[in-house]
């Protein structure tokens, strides 16, 4: 369970809070999406979540694991990844493989062990043929691919995609939820996808919108969706067929 009580955050500089006291639970199962509009503090949102940024009130807990206690960090980054929009910024190794294993090797397991996780993951998420290649060498969605597969190898029990398919074509992100799709059935993880494409949403059971920093609605999607003009108001996608049954 993430718990999540009066969170506020500010950023140096601001004057006002990027998040305003956010009260709310994630349980370690079921499939979350939080949408809103550009500067709602979705991002902040996803950083405070896994220790990235500590509360400037408030907290975060990851199970009993407060985030703004620096003992904890290296356990609530561990059951709670992160993958960015852009896979760039997170892949750091000289091939796919050793991408992997990094993580892997700062848990100390053993080299057999490392191996049948990378394979297992090079498997899972289609990239057994590049398993020598240079990341820069992979195309957008693979890359994606590999910065999800080196979350997912550390066996965290929620993974946030911060809108990690809003570059990619639809094909690729097609593949990319198709990923987090089975690492929710066989490894029971709890996903949470930022996302600004209602298709996306609405594969989720909860939906969560965002706006200047505080929750406006969190309902099923189906539920948030009927709100048709306010979301539209507060600037965040609509499904074509929620636009349309407002109509008839």
């Amino acid at each position: 369970m993430i718990e999540i009580r009066n969170l506020c955050f500010r950023y140096p500089g601001c004057d006002t809070n990027a998040i305003d006291s956010i009260s709310l639970d994630i349980a370690d199962s079921g499939f979350v999406a939080i949408m809103g509009s550009n500067g709602s503090g979705k991002s902040t949102f996803a950083h405070c979540l896994n220790g990235l940024i500590a509360p400037f009130s408030g907290s975060v807990v990851v199970d009993g694991l407060r985030t703004d206690a620096k003992e904890n960090l290296r356990e609530v980054r561990r059951r709670v990844g992160l993958v960015f929009q852009d896979p760039n910024t997170q892949i750091t190794s000289v091939t796919v493989e050793r991408e992997l294993a990094f993580g892997l090797e700062n848990l100390c397991i053993s080299t057999a062990e490392m191996r049948m996780q990378v394979d297992e993951q090079l498997k899972k998420t289609g990239l057994e043929g590049y398993r020598y290649s240079a990341p820069s060498s992979l195309s957008a969605g693979e890359k994606q691919r590999l910065a999800i597969a080196s979350v997912l190898i550390m066996n965290p029990k929620y993974v946030i995609l911060d809108e990690a398919t809003s570059l990619l074509s639809g094909a690729s992100r097609k593949s990319i939820l198709e990923v987090i799709r089975r690492a929710k059935a066989e490894s029971k993880i709890c996903p949470i996808v930022i996302t600004q494409f209602p298709s996306e949403a609405l594969l989720a059971e909860r939906l969560v919108v965002l706006h200047g920093g505080r929750v406006i609605f969190d309902a099923a999607p189906e539920e948030v969706f009927r709100h048709v003009s306010e979301l539209s108001a507060l600037g965040v996608p609509i499904p074509i067929r929620s636009r349309l049954q407002q109509l008839q």
